[in-house]
């Protein structure tokens, strides 16, 4: 019983010890190098095994208020049927960062682990290992569960981005934003290469995300990206930018699928094509994306441009353009057919700090159809088969940013999302769905 005592008082100072700051620590160890006490040779010896062990986190608590009852969208999810205000826990972030460096101090393997707690459970958000070749430095891979390398705002962190949310596009099409697979990377990491702005991915993902428990299909997403890092054009100007692609599937678990065609009579409408398609095809899932970046740094406040454009080809359901993560079911347990799309979408953001890095307002414009070949006036036309699927939608979001210190921030964002005004009743207005956000961030 005395042995169990002393290993846990040998336990507890150590672990107080790794979370404090990296000077800290290094002052600690230097000091314990030098005392002749079994207890502080213990901890020593605990301490050197973790070192190179990092925790840190975050938590995202915000009150809501939604311009009318029961409202639907993607600021955080729907509003219950009688709600129009709530208080929850957005995000609840915890990460362990391990890495291991070779006889040169350069990073050789990472390992990385986070979940995500709130009020509505627990959730595993990444769990990745990472090898990096350090002959000529410019290789790495990467496998596990971790952010798919599409795009410019899929991959900015929830705990950096200004505004509240991902834009709709983003979480109707890559919903999650993680995938299961594998990853090369190509991103030169010494100085003088002169690729040293250039970065590269490329991988293989199951497809459905975190959407699904399990790969349902067979048919795996290739996803890559070129990007250019953020870099000096002349004196306070920052440019960056990139190209992102998906090429991927859905297996057709039915004997047709439906795609828009045109009637006799002029109309477009989903049409089953059971002619050149039959089950166990791949139908298609395919995204192109442009992003860019723009900063001026001067006296007054750093300026600000972001800038995301997607388009391509989803196959989802009849009543969603979300990527699958299951099959879908008919009442009757039978496989519901897939329907297939083409898609635009974009979004663009301003920033602007206010003569010091601790206020910053920011305004934020973002679309997404679903159904480019489709106006507003042909969705609810009788027969055409269309629906609110189709419909498109456009957000201006609008707010203030104040960083109090690096640890707390806090946010004040209002979003007006306007939908188009179709022929299905009760969508034939634009829905009340305004959303006003105060969050407060904490981080360590």
């Amino acid at each position: 019983m005395m042995s169990v005592f002393r290993n846990i008082s040998v336990f507890l100072p150590c672990l107080f010890f790794l979370l404090v700051w990296e000077s800290a620590r290094g002052q600690f160890l230097m000091d314990m190098v030098d005392t002749t006490k079994d207890i502080g040779k213990g901890i020593l010896s605990v301490s050197k095994r973790f070192e190179n062990l990092r925790v840190g986190g975050y938590i995202q608590t915000q009150y809501q208020f939604a311009s009318e009852k029961g409202a639907q969208g993607f600021s955080g999810g729907n509003f219950s049927a009688f709600s129009d205000s709530r208080f929850m826990i957005r995000r609840g972030r915890i990460r362990f960062d391990y890495a291991h460096y070779d006889k040169e101090m350069h990073p050789s393997l990472q390992f990385v682990f986070q979940f995500d707690g709130s009020e509505r459970g627990v959730a595993i958000r990444d769990f990745w290992g990472r090898l990096w070749e350090n002959k000529w430095r410019v290789l790495s891979f990467t496998t596990g569960m971790f952010a798919r390398p599409f795009g410019y705002e899929v991959n900015l962190s929830s705990s950096d981005r200004e505004a509240p949310e991902r834009g709709r596009m983003s979480q109707i099409l890559l919903k999650t934003e993680r995938d299961l697979g594998v990853m090369a990377s190509f991103e030169p990491a010494r100085k003088k290469n002169l690729l040293k702005y250039l970065k590269a991915d490329l991988g293989i993902f199951n497809g459905q995300g975190l959407t699904g428990p399990v790969e349902f299909d067979g048919y795996k997403d290739v996803i890559g990206q070129v990007l250019v890092k953020p870099m000096k054009l002349s004196g306070d100007f920052k440019v960056g930018g990139g190209v992102s692609f998906l090429v991927g599937g859905l297996r057709q678990f039915t004997t047709s699928s439906f795609r828009l065609q045109r009637s006799s009579s002029g109309i477009l409408l989903f049409k089953a094509d059971s002619v050149s398609s039959s089950i166990g095809d791949k139908l298609p899932r395919k995204y192109f994306g442009l992003n860019g970046q723009f900063k001026w740094e001067h006296g007054w406040g750093d300026t600000e441009f972001r800038a995301e454009y997607w388009r391509g080809v989803q196959t989802s359901t009849r009543n969603s353009t979300e990527t699958p993560g299951t099959p879908l079911l008919e009442a009757d347990g039978s496989y519901a057919p897939n329907y297939i799309r083409n898609f635009d979408g974009a979004f663009i953001l301003i920033l602007q700090h206010i003569k010091s890095t601790r206020h910053q307002v920011g305004i934020k414009w973002d679309s997404y159809d679903p159904n480019t070949m489709v106006s507003a006036g042909q969705i609810g036309q009788y027969g055409s088969n269309l629906n609110s699927a189709d419909m498109r939608y456009a957000t201006i979001g609008a707010g203030y940013i104040c960083y109090l210190n690096p640890n707390l921030k806090f946010t004040c964002w209002y979003e007006w999302v306007r939908n188009e005004k179709t022929q299905i009743p009760g969508l034939d207005r634009d829905l009340s769905d305004n959303v006003l956000t105060l969050r407060a961030q904490f981080r360590f």
